[in-house]
Order: structure tokens, then sequence, then C-alpha cells
């Protein structure tokens, strides 16, 4: 493997205002810097990221590994998206506090919640290692050979950092392995849940507004970092106090309109630009039907059993708000790709990449890339589809098997090392005991109903009946005795026999030709980047979401879904009163809302035509992970919160289209507004720093 000149990637260009990408914050300088100018930026690279002084990127914070945060106060209060928040609002909940139905807030210190296991980590600094974690790599060598000598030279470098006792390392690859960066971390846990508004605020809309625009959702939630008496980061005591960050984001009342400049930055999860036509094809073809149709089911007996019962809707709010989201997501990106006609573009632009490798003698060494692209999609797309079945079915959707599977880990685990008995069993009870405290017999077996056929004909619902596993105490009498004991115990439950002949078949069969047929694509793949990097050097490459600290930038923009139909960028107040539905579990309003609409009770937070914003929409190119992520106004203020995209636009994990791909985000003004005049709470807010960016010019 020979470097790349990453350089080509950064030299100056007639820059205008192009938008799209997800750039790594410490490379701002020079074409990223001048291109957010021209949108309307009055930020220096350096406001953004700067390892001596206190930036931007010190007010970010990666929310428990999967959302974004950001520290809004000097006391380490942090916000994030409701959704991000949900799993700790549900684990507070219970019939007599219903915290999901009537929201929390905290009006002391005192009164904020703790939650075990939740952190929020920050980026001290970032570097670029590509020379020391490539080091001896050659041509030669096997994929995993190449992968075993990177980790090693990586664990290397990593001992050799310099960092505080309390803070930590890690390695990512990016360009499709074709260039490493190191980041040092500090990880908060003491993590406290400050507020949270009711269901009916914070998830307003449900399922059907879920990816679509107009939103009307006040998607937040509010917690605090804790630390030891150094400002340190420390394990939960009541002995340790708010947090004081490095930087926090002051919250703009001014607002956005159409054309202002916006940056989201945060953790974008997963992208995958650089897919061959095939792979889209594939992927939006086959491979995301069969999943949508397994969610399909799952969901249309979980939606059933919530709505009957409160216990049940307590209980799988969170699984189903899990499986729903990317159930959705999934229907949306298959329709953006056929609304952008992204396969025959992508395709055109690989023709566009054929001749340039031929105009620049390049042939020999890239020219077989897309005909072996189309051979081991071809052989790969069978064996990708029934693994990612089985994982629907046994880990996503249905509980009874996701606790065999667990149990067939424990089994592999003893087997393997009988010595590590003790050590596999407490981790299948901490799984057990997990899964049963928000579990019901009935629905679950519901569930399994409907999403077995689609991996397995042999559905049978008398295990259930059969079974230890449905009851947690029975669950956790098969693992008293010896690992002797336990293993035949485990052999003779009817749910573990009826799945562990599938479950070993994946683990054996499955798993491993999906592993084989898989890596060969990933070896192609980053040959395929090197290749465009080669054959086009002047295109614009940033690297794919792979969960690190990333800053995009765009504009205020609405759009157009469909012939004759305009969304203008911003949603109010009377548009969630427009679509409440009285008891609706969609669409109900808090009454409380509606009386301070009724008398147009907003305080400060209108705006000039005397209505409340809810939500806007943007250009800026955000995933999952992004859910939680400031947008920052061009002063660097915070003016929303990034939490969902428009339904065509999910498409933008493989084909970012600005004339299709929207980001939707909460607007400030709304969050600030369900604080004070519906919570409040209106020490949170004498808490921030409230500016008018412009109003104070």
């Amino acid at each position: 493997m020979r470097f790349l000149k990453f350089i080509l990637l950064f030299i100056a260009f007639n820059v205008s205002a192009q938008q799209g990408g997800m750039w790594i914050p410490s490379l701002l300088e020079g074409m990223n810097e001048t291109e957010m100018t021209n949108l309307g930026s009055k930020l220096t690279a350096k406001d953004i990221y700067d390892v001596n002084n206190s930036s931007l990127k010190d007010a970010i914070g990666h929310f428990n590994g999967g959302c974004t945060s950001e520290v809004i106060s000097d006391k380490g209060l942090i916000l994030t998206n409701h959704h991000c928040g949900f799993g700790q609002i549900q684990s507070h909940s219970s019939l007599e506090n219903d915290y999901l139905k009537d929201g929390f807030w905290a009006m002391s210190l005192d009164e904020e919640l703790p939650n075990e296991g939740l952190f929020i980590e920050f980026i001290v600094r970032i570097e670029d290692i590509t020379t020391q974690a490539l080091s001896g790599i050659t041509d030669s060598m096997t994929e995993k050979e190449k992968q075993s000598l990177i980790d090693k030279n990586s664990n290397a470098f990593q001992k050799t950092v310099t960092k505080e006792a309390w803070q930590d390392t890690k390695v990512k690859s990016f360009y499709n392995g074709n260039q490493y960066f190191l980041f040092v971390t500090e990880r908060f846990e003491d993590i406290r849940l400050v507020g949270a508004p009711p269901t009916s605020i914070g998830k307003f809309g449900s399922d059907t507004d879920n990816w679509v625009f107009p939103r009307h959702t006040g998607d937040f939630s509010m917690f605090r970092i804790y630390a030891d008496a150094n400002n340190r980061p420390a394990k939960y005591s009541k002995d340790n106090q708010p947090y004081k960050p490095k930087h926090f984001l002051p919250v703009s009342l001014d607002g956005v309109e159409e054309g202002d400049f916006t940056m989201v930055f945060g953790f974008p999860g997963r992208t995958n630009e650089y897919l061959p036509a095939v792979a889209i094809q594939h992927i939006t073809e086959e491979f995301n039907p069969t999943n949508i149709a397994i969610r399909e089911a799952a969901l249309k007996v979980i939606d059933a059993k919530m709505k009957e019962s409160d216990a049940v809707r307590i209980k799988y709010a969170s699984k189903q708000a899990r499986i729903a989201n990317a159930w959705k997501k999934w229907i949306g990106e298959n329709l953006g790709i056929e609304k952008s006609d992204a396969v025959a573009k992508r395709r055109a632009f690989e023709a566009t990449f054929t001749k340039a490798l031929n105009e620049k003698n390049l042939e020999d060494q890239y020219g077989n890339i897309l005909s072996d692209f189309d051979k081991l999609y071809k052989d790969f797309g069978p064996i990708n589809i029934k693994r990612r079945n089985f994982i629907e079915v046994f880990l996503v959707t249905n509980e009874l098997m996701q606790m065999t599977f667990r149990a067939y880990q424990m089994e592999q685990a003893i087997t393997a090392k009988p010595e590590a008995f003790e050590k596999a069993k407490a981790g299948l009870i901490t799984r057990l005991k997990g899964i049963h405290k928000n579990y019901d017999v009935q629905v679950d077996k519901g569930v399994f109903n409907n999403v077995m056929p689609f991996y397995n004909n042999n559905v049978d619902a008398s295990i259930y009946e059969k079974t230890a596993f449905t009851n947690l105490e029975s669950a956790l009498k098969l693992l008293d005795g010896n690992a002797k004991t336990v293993l035949k115990k485990l052999n003779k439950d009817a749910a573990y026999k009826y799945a562990k002949p599938m479950i070993a078949k994946f683990y054996n069969t499955i798993d491993k030709e999906y592993q084989e047929k898989n890596e060969p694509i990933t070896a192609l793949q980053t040959k395929y980047m090197t290749a465009l990097m080669d054959a086009l050097p002047n295109a614009r490459y940033f690297p794919d979401a792979n969960s690190t600290l990333r800053v995009t930038y765009g504009q205020v923009r609405g759009y157009s879904p469909r012939d004759a139909v305009y969304y203008n960028p911003v949603s109010y107040l009377d548009g969630v009163v427009e679509k409440y539905v009285p008891g609706d579990y969609e669409f109900d309003v808090p009454e409380k809302l509606l009386e301070l609409h009724k008398n147009k009770d907003y305080g400060q937070y209108a705006d000039s035509n005397g209505k409340v914003p809810v939500c806007f929409l943007g250009t800026n190119h955000t995933t999952g992970g992004n859910s939680g992520s400031p947008a920052i106004d061009a002063n660097g203020n915070l003016v929303g919160l990034n939490f969902d995209r428009v339904w065509e636009g999910t498409m933008s994990d493989m084909n970012y289209d600005p004339e299709i791909c929207r980001n939707i985000m909460v607007d400030l003004r709304y969050v600030l507004f369900i604080v004070d005049k519906y919570a409040g709470a209106t020490h949170l807010i004498d808490e921030m720093k409230l500016v008018h960016p412009k109003k104070d010019k």
C-alpha cells in the first residue's frame, strides 16, 4: 500500500460555496474555511478547532457513543436530543412517575438524576499518524496481514503519546484505510438527567412525522456533567460538582432565516459515499427491502400492544423507536436513490473514471476494479442478505431469540475455555436482567410469530410455554450449578433447542461465508479510493463518517420533494396546534402548551412575525450520530439542535445531493420556550448566555 498525496485534497481551487461533506475539524484551514466564508460564516478555522486555546470543539461531546451533545452553560449543562436521552428518561420512569408521558424537570441540582453507564466524551486533540500506522505495509501482504500490522503499529504509537493520566487515545482509519488519525479523548461518566419534555412534545408526530417535513417535534433533553474537585472525570459521587467546561455555546435569540449559514458539529456514525453503482443497486433493490419487511412485521405487533397498555408503552417505547427509526429510514433511502437517479448517475461517473484511467495510463493498475466489483457483489449479495436477516430476527426484533443467542455465546465461551465459566455466566446474567427489565411475553411472542417466517419456515410458538427464558427467575435458575450442570439444563430448554441449530449455522456457515466474501470487497474499496484520487485528483473527497468529530456546513434552505410542492424552511407552533388530535399517541398536545398558544404567551421566544419557530431545514450533510449535534450560526452561537433528515434525503449516506438532502433541526427558541414558559424551569434559562447576534450588529 503506497501513501496517497493528501495535499491534493486541500489545495486551493476556485471555490464558491460547495456544500456536502463531513470534514475533519483540524484540517479546515484553506479551502473549507473559504467555502464557509462564502456561505456566510464569520468563523475562522481556529475558532472551530484549536489545541492551545478554547474553541468550539471543546463544547462538543460524544453522547454515550451514539449521539452528539453540546455544553450550553459554564456549569456543564448539556443539550442533546430527546431520542438520544430516551433510554435514560425511560429508565427513571414508572407508572407512578411517568417521565415519558409527563416530562421531567429538576428544579435544583439535588433533584438531578444519575445515570449508570452513561458517558460523554470530548476530543482533546487530533493528530495525523498515517506514516506511523502504515509503516512496513506492502502490496504483497494479505488484507489480514496488513490490518494486523496496522493495529500493531497503532497500538505501539499510542503508548508514546503525551497525555494526562485521565485521558485516553484511539486511532481511526479514513479514506477506506488510506489515512489514519489519532484522537486524544476525555470521558466523563457522572452524567445526570436535568430535564426532558413529555413525549407529546419530544416525540410529537412519532412515526408518522419521522424523517419528513414539515416537522413540529421538540426533540431535546438536558443533562449535566459532573466532575471531581479538580474538574476532572470521575465516577458518580455525591461530592462531585458541576463541570466547568473549556468552552460552552452561547444561545442566539435571533434565530434563522432562509440563506443563513449553519454549521453542524458532531460525531456522524457511518456513511459510504464512494460505493460503486453495483453496491448501491444491491443495497436499495435487494438488501433493504427484506429488512424493511421484517421490521414492519415486528412493529405491527409492538405498536398495537403499546396502544392497548400503558405498562407495555413504557416498557417498549425505546425499543419501538429504535426499530421504527431504521425501518422508515431505509424506505426513504430507497425513494431518494430512485428519485435522484443515483445508480445511473454513479455509472456515468464510473465512465468518467474509466476514461481518466485511460488518459493517465492507469488502466493496467486500476482497470479491473469496476468489473471486479460487479463479480464480487453478485456472489456477495445473497449471503449479505441472509446474514442481516438473521441479525434482524435474532438480535433486533425478537427478544427470546436474543436471549438464546447470548446463551449460545456463553456455551461456546465455556466449551473453548472452561475456566471462563463464571465470567461468561455473569455476562449472560447481566444480559438477561437487561432484557427482562422491559419485557412482555405476549408482545414478544407476537413478534416471534410475525418475524420468524422471514428466516425459517419452522415457526414453533409453543416454545414460549415451555422455555425458562420468558421469566427472569426461571431463566436465572437455568444458570445455577457448575458448568456441566448449567450446559445440561440449557440444552434441554425448549427455546434453546429450537434456536441453537440456527445460531450454530449462523456462526459456522453464514457469518464465515459473509466474512470471506466481504474481505475482498473491503480491500477493493480501499484500492478504488486510491484509484479515484489518482485518476481524478481535482475532485472533492471528504472522508466517510466513522463516529469521529466532524464539521459539515450549509445554509437554511427549503426544498421541493416532488412536483408543485415546496416546503418553507421553518415550521411554527401554529403547526403543532393544526396537527393536534386529542388522545392520539402521535399527535396529542399537552393542555398547557395549547393554553400558551391560545394566549400567545410566548415570552421572548417569538420571531419578528410574532410566532414561535419549532423546526427548520438546512443543507448540512448529516447522518446517524449527528442526532443532538448543535446547529451553529455564523458567529459561533447555538441556533438549533439537529435531529433528523427529510425522507428522500436519507440517501445522503450513499449519495448526498444538495437539491434533495436536508437536515432537520429544532429551533433553539422553541427549546427555550418549552423550558421557560411550559416547564417553568427558568433557573436553566438563567444559566445560559443568551445573545442577539443580528440585533447587535
